[in-house]
């Protein structure tokens, strides 16, 4: 059984929000017309807290895509973002979202950052995920959304070891690229067993 993966399509990874991803906003169409052809839409949501510790703006002297070492391993630091109730971690308004039927929300533990749809950045902490696919019967992932190289890429590698069929749809993400991160992501989910695929193989 398959279903549809959207990735934190929120505002503030679309134009002028906080922390654009460019061209976020033409996939927009395309992950519209891929959920008509989708029986069961499950969407990621950023969801951090004021003064989250992922925040550049937590770490005085530090600079957004500066890198700290935390706990879990190295973090990179970001513009405030997808805050709790802020505009900008809203669902990007011109997203259906009307077939969703499951919201993962994410980073919302202030002193842990997640990219990932399974597991935070420590790779212990679930976000149910798992569980929710596995009651269901869900073997197939179809993926798209925002950044290819962070939350797209942890979501398709994590997705793999937890024993899913992973499958990134090429034309329906958009990555943010720090210092070559964007090629350094696809390569690492096709070494993992990525399905690449494109929207128009889907669209019925």
């Amino acid at each position: 059984m398959k279903a549809l993966l959207l990735v934190d399509i929120q505002n503030d990874f679309c134009k002028d929000g906080a922390l654009e991803v460019p061209d976020a906003n033409r996939i927009l169409p395309v992950v519209n017309k891929l959920i008509d052809s989708f029986d069961r839409i499950i969407q990621t949501q950023d969801w951090h807290p004021d003064g989250h510790h992922s925040f550049a703006a937590s770490h005085e002297g530090n600079e957004p895509y500066d890198t700290v070492e935390m706990d879990y391993g190295t973090q990179v630091l970001w513009p405030d973002h997808c805050v709790q109730g802020s505009h900008g971690g809203e669902f990007h308004p011109d997203l259906n979202t009307q077939k969703s039927q499951v919201i993962i929300r994410k980073g919302y533990r202030k002193e842990i950052d997640s990219y990932s749809a399974f597991y935070e950045n420590d790779q212990k902490t679930k976000t149910g995920l798992t569980g929710y696919l596995n009651d269901r019967g869900i073997t197939d992932l179809y993926t798209a959304g925002l950044a290819t190289d962070f939350c797209v890429k942890w979501s398709v590698l994590d997705g793999i070891k937890e024993g899913f069929k992973m499958h990134i749809i090429e034309d329906a993400v958009k990555g943010i690229d720090i210092d070559g991160s964007l090629d350094a992501a696809w390569s690492e989910m096709k070494e993992a067993g990525v399905d690449v695929v494109t929207s128009e193989s889907l669209i019925s």
